[in-house]
Formats: structure tokens, C-alpha cells, sequence
């Protein structure tokens, strides 16, 4: 079965707490990257400790690759 991915926007990724979140995320890794801690094309995720991507505090920030931080549940 093929992804909807229309659908899929439309109902999860558009709805304003969704778009904060990715805002959020977003900030997360800007703040890291002026920090010197990533760069374009590093490879390297930004990982929220709590899981909570509005709490973008430096202690709860940690960077890992993607491949840790994407497995991770």
C-alpha cells in the first residue's frame, strides 16, 4: 500500500502543533550549529534528551548521528 502523503499533510504535519514542533526543531539545530557543535552536511542530528522538541535548553540538547538518533524509539 502506497503512502498517502497528501493525506498524511493534511491531517498530522499542517496542524499548528506540528508546525511549532518542527519550528522548534528547527531552532534546535540553528542554536546548535551557531554553538559550533554541527555543520551543513555533517551527518549529524540534534537529539532533544527528554524527547520534547519545545525545550530547547542546552542540557537537553546532545548531537549524534543520524543513524543513532533515527533508530533510537
Amino acid at each position: 500500500m502506497a503512502r498517502d502523503y497528501k493525506h498524511e499533510y493534511d491531517t498530522y504535519h499542517s496542524s499548528p502543533e506540528q508546525k511549532k514542533n518542527r519550528a522548534m526543531r528547527n531552532a534546535a539545530r540553528r542554536k546548535m550549529m551557531a554553538n559550533g557543535s554541527v555543520k551543513k552536511g555533517d551527518g549529524k542530528d540534534v537529539d532533544h534528551k527528554n524527547g520534547n522538541p519545545r525545550d530547547n535548553s542546552r542540557r537537553n540538547l546532545v548531537v549524534m548521528s543520524m543513524s543513532r538518533n533515527r533508530s533510537k524509539k
